[in-house]
């Protein structure tokens, strides 16, 4: 017989009233997901990747750049709301944003830093959530590594060596930043 969790389904509306100072906070399934908060070099580089993507992004009047933690909610009944580190929403979609709650859409573009503590087969399943959403392009940035994954919609996938360049195509055509640069 199949394990059956006792943690009780919340939805996306009750997530917005649960309260763990402090903890960053996604729902699964209607599954609670509390993680202690990510560490300052995490926090350095997507404040780094965040301002670089939104200079551009706000320079052309691309739409909306949302910073770390923001929620999204992906699925519903029950509910997946998923909080990555660095969104990208299109200004088609821009205004579709509620000025309460998570937007009921996946962004354009998602980049999910690689903690210390992340799981590879947890990371992977968020990043194929992404995708199924409908997100067009998921950076994965590992610190460690210093290395990139692109994952795009279509399925293709392409590694960044820390020398290399992050691209926003198809969703940012024109957008390059040098891996380096967002690692520094």
């Amino acid at each position: 017989m199949p394990a059956r969790s006792t943690s009780p389904i919340i939805s996306a509306e009750e997530l917005l009233r649960v309260d763990f100072p402090g903890n960053a906070m996604e729902l699964v399934r209607g599954q609670l997901v509390v993680r202690e908060p990510p560490g300052t070099r995490h926090g350095s580089i997507a404040a780094r990747l965040t301002y670089l993507l939104a200079d551009y992004v706000y320079r052309h009047e691309l739409g909306v750049v949302c910073s770390q933690d923001t929620g999204f909610k992906l699925e519903s009944d029950p509910d997946t709301v998923r909080a990555p580190d660095v969104a990208f929403i299109g200004r088609a979609r821009a205004d579709q944003i509620p000025a309460r709650g998570y937007a009921a859409f996946a962004p354009d573009l998602v980049a999910e830093i690689v903690s210390p503590d992340d799981r590879p087969g947890e990371l992977l399943a968020k990043v194929g959530q992404w995708l199924d959403a409908g997100t067009q392009l998921v950076w994965v940035i590992d610190p460690l590594r210093a290395e990139a994954r692109m994952y795009r919609g279509n399925g293709e996938l392409r590694i960044v060596a820390s020398d290399g360049v992050l691209d926003g195509e198809p969703v940012l055509p024109g957008f390059a930043c040098a891996l380096a640069e967002v690692l520094r």
